[in-house]
């Protein structure tokens, strides 16, 4: 999957940084979108959604460039996840600015979704692996977002269901992985 997506990337001179980049600056724009559309201008969400896209888009595309040509390093993947955190904070933003969903179900999925990754990045401090554990990833946001956004081009109540659903998942997954943690160190002092 993006493998040859990847390869033309490469041969752009795109490296794995400098995609994780324009995915970020793709993420301030969507947010900025969301955060101009008003319930008289419902086809900004498309916009929306379109830079969201790219985004995700990029977000796994600097992945696969970095392992299929061995351009993966620390600092990569830091820099990776701190701009995949700003990408959520400003969509999310973008989306309670917009006045588009009610603010504290906004506040409460932001915060979700920033404890989604930090509990994975506490985790993997300690050596647990994370990979797969939770509901709702990056991924999933993303594409909750997205679907619900076009269904508020047409009916834009659904935008502010959506940001309520994300709100519990995001907490739920945080609960998931606080649970699988707590449950391997008890069975790690176990044996």
């Amino acid at each position: 999957m993006l493998a040859s997506e990847a390869r033309i990337a490469h041969r752009l001179g795109l490296t794995p940084n400098r995609v994780s980049i324009i995915g970020f600056i793709l993420s301030l724009l969507a947010g900025v979108v969301y955060a101009i559309t008003t319930t008289q201008q419902p086809l900004f969400l498309l916009l929306g959604v379109i830079l969201l896209f790219l985004s995700g888009f990029c977000d796994a595309l600097d992945g696969i460039i970095a392992r299929t040509y061995q351009q993966a390093s620390p600092f990569g993947g830091f820099l990776d996840s701190m701009l995949d955190r700003y990408a959520d904070a400003f969509i999310l933003s973008g989306i309670i600015i917009s006045g588009l969903c009610n603010p504290i179900a906004g506040l409460i999925a932001l915060v979700g979704s920033l404890m989604v990754s930090y509990s994975r990045a506490r985790a993997e401090a300690i050596g647990i692996k994370m990979e797969s554990i939770g509901l709702v990833e990056r991924p999933e946001r993303i594409i909750i977002i997205a679907s619900v956004s076009l269904i508020a081009i047409y009916w834009m109540p659904a935008l502010n269901i959506g940001i309520i659903i994300l709100a519990i998942l995001t907490n739920f997954t945080v609960i998931q992985r606080v649970t699988h943690v707590y449950r391997t160190l008890k069975k790690g002092k176990q044996n």
